[in-house]
């Protein structure tokens, strides 16, 4: 199991990638750290989620 913003989710063994389009991510707008190490974009398609991984994905909000 990954925990991927304080929510338990079977997707150890998937790409980072997928998991992001999957549930609707935006491409831009977002940040993604892993093990409390910032996962830089260009790693998105390469980077495979593990068993016991904690992922926080925060997503830019503008306003004003």
């Amino acid at each position: 199991m990954v925990q991927i913003n304080g929510q338990k989710e079977a997707a150890a063994g998937m790409r980072l990638k997928d998991y992001l389009e999957q549930n609707h991510y935006p491409a831009d707008g977002i940040a993604v750290e892993c093990n409390e190490q910032i996962v830089s974009k260009s790693r998105y398609a390469e980077y495979v989620l593990q068993d016991g991984d904690v992922v926080e994905i925060v997503s830019f909000v503008g306003g004003g």
